[in-house]
């Protein structure tokens, strides 16, 4: 499957493969396929950094998976389901458990599955990855920039893997930075999403296209802007995206909203955001309006 799962520092996590599991299982839609039951293979693959057991020789640092396969084989001869489709969930929720996993690639094989022609196998493939949370930060300055913010919030959480889960109060700011032009709006949402950071950057440009989003003019007006500041703890250098973004230490517009819709948050590498805040130099031209509100979906 791809894209490759990345970890902390950009680079791609290590894997943990267990390949042709095999237990006997009731799932099925017809009677008697819950009857007589049949074989099921599980293939896994797990991604994780193993770097802390390579170097310390130790099992407690990495996933056990005699356990694992143990555990998994009990599901397969568990609890009946009639799709596949279910038991490869369940497979992946158990690999999930473990919190060293930062997501799992799971295919469940049926070669035994009812079908009337000849064939090899019926396998599902499916990837879950652990949610992380992250912190997106959205402004405005033309046309009507309360509604067109609450849009975009409204489109974020309609993209499959991005739930928002806060949105933080509005504060109006002067520009900074480019022509002269209209004064922003600005909030910061907090999300919990299951994409890569890449994937969550393509969404964030999809919502920003979708509202008219020009990009000629470095830091010109604009209808929608949507930066990604933190993904989890995440500290990475890409040819398109750098985490946290390299600017939100010293920007009131992002730190002062972040700051109210989570006094004890942190940037990784620079401090707490509060802190931050109160330091940062364009605080000044940063307004406070409790008149506009925007709120998370529900």
């Amino acid at each position: 499957m791809s894209p490759q799962v990345l970890g902390e520092d950009g680079a791609p996590l290590d894997q943990i493969r267990l390949i042709g599991l095999r237990a006997k299982g009731f799932h099925g839609v017809f009677d008697h396929e819950r009857e007589a039951g049949q074989e099921f293979g599980v293939d896994v693959v797990l991604h994780l950094d193993t770097r802390a057991a390579a170097a310390g020789d130790d099992l407690g640092d990495t996933v056990d998976y005699g356990s694992l396969a143990v555990a998994l084989a009990g599901i397969v001869r568990g609890e009946p389901v009639q799709l596949i489709e279910r038991l490869a969930q369940l497979l992946a929720d158990r690999c999930l458990d473990d919190p060293r996993v930062a997501a799992v690639d799971v295919t469940v094989h049926k070669p035994a599955a009812p079908i009337p022609e000849q064939f090899t196998d019926v396998e599902v493939a499916i990837r879950r990855t652990r949610p992380v949370d992250a912190v997106l930060a959205v402004g405005a300055n033309l046309g009507d920039r309360l509604s067109t913010l609450q849009a975009a919030i409204e489109d974020l959480h309609a993209v499959e893997g991005i739930a928002v889960l806060d949105v933080s109060p509005v504060v109006e700011t002067d520009p900074v930075g480019g022509p002269e032009q209209p004064d922003y709006l600005n909030a910061v949402l907090r999300v919990r999403t299951t994409l890569t950071p890449q994937q969550l950057l393509a969404a964030c440009h999809a919502v920003e296209d979708a509202h008219g989003r020009v990009r000629e003019t470095r830091w010109g007006a604009r209808t929608m802007d949507i930066d990604i500041i933190t993904y989890g703890d995440r500290v990475s250098v890409t040819d398109h995206l750098v985490l946290p973004h390299p600017r939100a230490g010293g920007r009131a517009f992002v730190l002062v909203p972040w700051a109210h819709l989570d006094p004890t948050a942190t940037l990784p590498g620079a401090g707490a955001v509060a802190v931050l805040a109160a330091a940062a130099q364009d605080r000044d031209g940063v307004r406070p309006r409790p008149d506009l509100v925007l709120a998370a979906p529900r």
